[in-house]
């Protein structure tokens, strides 16, 4: 379990029901110990001879387990029971572990272990495998609330129950962490515990204000959450706390929209901000909840990257005012200023995506073979929203895009001019046919990296690729040097040889070979070649010279790949596809875009 949990407390009381002899000196092992007998006194006092705490945390070697193991051979002195045990004990090292490995699997009849651990992933299983495991989970907060209830009445101590609840959040599942914070606050308060000098000492912020800014979110009111921001800055009250009781909050309010019945688990009787809480519930939307608690998750991970915290906070609740979904904005919207309205109304717009499938789609065109070879990119000119209805006419050249094949997208630059004679715009507040087009090819135009790049109307000539001039020895050297590489029978700068040579010359015991760099002309390259040749069943002799090259593995490789690469672009500009979108829209091929496969 994790810290503060009573880990060392249930191997105390495990120790007294052992050892526990009952009031009355004839008692057995029973799982409720009197508390009043001598091994009970003794077990509470920590002077109980029997049993024996190991910290490994600072006594973790080899010989401080031997120490311990040395005492497992003798009999109890004063109990029924030896009860070892050692906490943090995913603390010890690997030979303190095997050293235990005997012991813990066959222990004597009078020797238990009590292993404590809050990290049980890195005890080895070999160990895990002889123990019993039970697992401390993290007490809820009611539960540290009751007990801090009690203690106060028993220490006389006056304690508001708002405060207490502070405590009980704050300790986060520790009873431990949950007493010593009270140690802390009954000296901050000079004997007493108010909810703020709780609130004070903690940090904490109030959760008036809390309520106020998911109120202002409800409502849409940016000026009361900015405002109450920079008094939480006035204050000095924590930005990381102002989230955390956000989240706390929307989380009940959320149990609250989901589970009616759950009204229940919160009487305003014992928790005055129950109705404060439900009626948040009623006056903001599921989704909207369910939104501004991501949102402020997230945002506590925000504030530390912002150079200041409280900006960084302002930032995350303008956030989660601008995120305010569709249907909580338009309440809001009746009672806002005329240009807020124009914004909050085009941002209702359906985007192009909707508008796009509230046309009516031509027929698909078939799916072509040739189509997978290229890929075409789309770019947007000036986005606009798009027309409430849209003609017939204005449709065909949206329904041309639609009936695209698969593996193609078309750079539209420019919208096409009408076709027929436009209707006049001033009838029944209409738009003229040329403005629809426009309005439909920016309603199917996708967003992409711009291309500044100077762009092409036609294949590329071969200007660029290597000239190769074939001889009759290049064509038995480039399949041989082919083979070399495809078996892994060279590498590295000896592959780079064979691959940048051209075959001069070959008799029945010598070939000779020509590079035009130096550093290609190696005793060691060439002899590693010559041992691959071998191999490939040519027992020859290399002699390499420095010169001009002509014909070259690598030269017949690159010429090769540029007339795949002509051969692709032929296939996509011979394209009748791709030839009316060039003539009816201007499009123009992205370079770099196409590519053989």
């Amino acid at each position: 379990g994790t810290r503060g949990v009573g880990k060392t407390t249930v191997s105390r009381v495990l120790a007294k029901s052992l050892n526990c002899l009952g009031a009355d000196g004839t008692g057995e092992i029973t799982s409720a110990p009197c508390g009043v007998c001598q091994a009970c006194t003794d077990i509470d006092a920590g002077r109980f001879i029997d049993y024996t705490e190991l910290d490994a945390a600072s006594n973790r070697g080899i010989d401080d387990v031997q120490t311990l193991l040395e005492q497992a051979v003798y009999k109890p002195v004063q109990g029924r029971f030896k009860v070892f045990m050692i906490d943090e004990v995913h603390m010890l090292t690997g030979p303190a572990f095997n050293a235990m490995l005997k012991t813990l699997e066959e222990p004597p009849e009078y020797l238990k272990f009590v292993l404590a651990t809050t990290d049980p992933q890195k005890v080895p299983v070999t160990v895990l495998s002889r123990c019993l495991q039970f697992n401390l989970r993290p007490m809820a907060p009611e539960t540290i609330h009751e007990h801090l209830v009690k203690l106060m009445q028993v220490e006389n101590v006056n304690a508001d129950a708002p405060a207490l609840r502070l405590l009980a959040r704050a300790a986060r599942g520790s009873m431990r962490d949950a007493l010593s914070l009270t140690d802390q606050a009954i000296a901050f308060g000079n004997g007493t515990l108010g909810t703020d000098t709780v609130r004070r000492m903690l940090g904490s912020v109030d959760r008036s204000h809390v309520f106020g800014l998911i109120e202002a979110l409800a409502r849409g009111d940016g000026k009361a959450i900015v405002d109450t921001s920079e008094l939480l800055r006035v204050n000095g009250q924590s930005a990381a706390s102002t989230l955390e009781e956000m989240s706390v909050v929307l989380q009940r309010m959320a149990v609250l929209q989901a589970v009616q019945q759950a009204v229940g688990r919160a009487d305003e009787d014992t928790d005055p901000e129950a109705a404060d809480i439900a009626r948040l519930a009623l006056a903001m939307a599921p989704d909207e909840t369910q939104l501004l608690y991501s949102l402020c998750l997230h945002g506590r991970g925000e504030l530390g990257l912002a150079p200041d915290e409280y900006a960084a906070l302002t930032m995350v609740l303008l956030r989660l005012l601008a995120f305010k979904p569709t249907g909580a904005r338009a309440n809001s919207a009746a009672s806002a200023p005329p240009d807020l309205q124009t914004v909050q109304t085009e941002k209702k717009t359906l985007n192009r995506a909707e508008a796009l499938a509230s046309l009516n789609p031509a027929p698909a065109a078939p799916a072509r073979t040739d189509a997978a070879l290229a890929t075409v990119v789309l770019r947007e000119p000036n986005p606009a929203p798009a027309p409430a209805s849209v003609p017939a006419s204005a449709t065909e050249p949206i329904a041309a895009a639609s009936a695209a094949p698969a593996g193609q997208i078309l750079h539209v630059r420019d919208a096409p001019q009408a076709r027929a004679t436009a209707p006049d715009s001033k009838q029944n507040g209409a738009l003229g046919q040329t403005e629809y087009a426009q309005h439909a090819t920016q309603a199917v135009a996708i967003p992409v990296r711009q291309q500044h790049e100077s762009q092409v109307d036609g294949p590329v000539s071969q200007s660029n690729a290597a000239q190769v001039l074939r001889t009759e020895d290049g064509d038995f050297w480039h399949p041989l040097v082919q083979q070399l590489v495809a078996n892994d029978l060279v590498a590295a700068l000896v592959r780079e040889l064979a691959l940048q040579s051209q075959l001069v010359a070959r008799d029945t015991d010598q070939w000779i070979l020509r590079v035009e760099r130096e550093s290609l002309n190696q005793s060691g390259s060439r002899d590693r070649l010559q041992a691959a040749l071998q191999l490939a069943g040519y027992p020859v002799k290399l002699v390499v010279e420095v010169g001009r090259v002509g014909d070259s593995p690598a030269k017949r490789n690159v010429q090769a790949l540029a007339e795949r690469q002509l051969a692709a672009e032929k296939i996509i500009f011979e394209d009748a596809f791709v030839q009316e979108m060039m003539r009816d829209f201007g499009a123009k091929i992205v370079p770099g875009s196409i590519k053989p496969l």
